[in-house]
């Protein structure tokens, strides 16, 4: 049996290519930019970023909204639900506008809610008062 031959010719890639393509160094103008890729650092703007800005959570304001549903006034409750469960997929979607808008208005229904609360306890406590007090009066006559 005898050794085949050696593949292609005495300080020829063995496999058959031409130097400076495939294995070895590219040939010129090849090969990563100067630069590296992507897109240019950042020059300039286009104004300041909005309130939150870009990355940063909007609040939303939804435990708050349960808890004066729960606790305080129902209608205006639901309300402030409604709007603090838009401020999460309005800044997703990239509606940063809405989103704060959406935010703003859920806070605003929070202390709507919490203040109709604070002010039905207050009628209660002075009409049940003017009910004892009536009671006890009508008691001494």
């Amino acid at each position: 049996m005898t050794t085949p031959p050696p593949y292609g010719t005495p300080g020829q890639d063995p496999y058959g290519q031409q130097p400076g393509y495939g294995y070895g160094t590219p040939p010129p103008g090849y090969g990563q930019p100067a630069g590296g890729y992507g897109y240019p650092p950042a020059t300039g703007g286009y104004g300041t970023p909005p309130p939150g800005g870009y990355g940063t959570p909007i609040p939303n304001y939804l435990w708050q909204s349960v808890v004066v549903t729960l606790l305080c006034c129902l209608p205006a409750g639901i309300i402030a639900i409604v709007f603090a469960s838009r401020v999460s997929t309005r800044q997703a979607m990239g509606d940063i506008q809405g989103a704060l808008e959406a935010s703003k208005k859920a806070r605003t229904w929070c202390i709507v809610s919490a203040v109709a609360a604070v002010v039905s306890y207050v009628l209660i406590i002075i009409f049940w008062f003017a009910l004892l007090g009536a009671a006890l009066s009508s008691n001494n006559s």
